[in-house]
């Protein structure tokens, strides 16, 4: 199954948003934990091609389902809440349905970063060690044939 295309920054805006809207109701560690966890998504943003900063997002959102699940069930109250902290703990759990989904997305991009031996892992710029091939000669070439060092 080809999952669709999604932008990063729309999986930032999004939670960003819902995360907001929690806080209304859920103080503590519920806000510290997500947004440091999209500060590091705004850092994979800034930096496209480190697979660290996309891995770290990705087992960042894993490890807050984990947190917003507990923190939830202990702070959420069956009753007396008002209208607007329904609406903040609402949000709160639409957030937490939707981290898995992000977290697919967010997988998806990880492997077309390079993880896990992924598109940037197969071709190298740099020789191994245990390399059978033998080192190129950078000075052959058509016009750096027969080239002889030079003292300087």
């Amino acid at each position: 199954m080809e999952l669709p295309t999604v932008n990063l920054k729309t999986i930032l805006l999004v939670h960003w948003l819902l995360t907001t809207w929690g806080c209304i109701t859920f103080s503590g560690p519920y806000p510290w934990a997500n947004f440091t966890i999209l500060a590091v998504g705004v850092w994979a943003v800034a930096q496209r091609d480190s697979i660290d900063a996309i891995s770290l997002f990705l087992s960042g959102l894993a490890a807050t389902i984990f947190l917003d699940i507990v923190h939830i069930s202990v702070f959420y109250q069956r009753a007396g809440f008002t209208d607007t902290e329904r609406f903040g703990a609402g949000m709160a759990i639409l957030s937490l349905l939707l981290k898995p989904l992000s977290c697919c997305f967010v997988y998806h991009m990880y492997r077309e970063r390079g993880g896990f031996l992924g598109p940037s892992q197969e071709r190298s710029d740099y020789q191994t060690i245990d390399s059978p091939e033998a080192p190129t000669d950078p000075f052959v070439g058509s016009e750096g044939r027969g080239h002889s060092p030079q003292g300087y």
